[in-house]
């Protein structure tokens, strides 16, 4: 699957849109970014592996704690293709629906 596409899916979520919009505010931890979102921490951790999978969000470890942080350039690349669409840019070559 391609990065674009990867990216994509890993935002089509809306728990994992939700921790996307916390972290950028700035790194945070895992209980920090998830908290309040009303869903397990086993499903939490499977929406941070979607995140991370996409390179969408990274993860440092300090001892018992795991620090989540946007990657900006793989948000970059999602802004920039919607960019060039939103505009008609993209428009001749992207595939016409048969």
């Amino acid at each position: 699957m391609a990065e674009l596409d990867r990216s994509f899916l890993a935002l089509s979520h809306p728990v994992r849109r939700a921790i996307v919009e916390r972290l950028e505010a700035g790194p945070a931890s895992v209980a920090r970014a998830s908290g309040g979102l009303g869903v397990s921490k086993p499903a939490v951790t499977k929406h941070l592996k979607v995140l991370e999978d996409a390179g969408l969000v990274g993860r440092t470890v300090k001892g018992r704690t795991h620090v989540l942080r946007l990657e900006p350039q793989s948000l970059r690349e999602v802004s920039e293709w919607l960019e060039l669409r939103r505009f008609g840019a993209g428009a001749a070559t992207s595939p016409r629906p048969a």
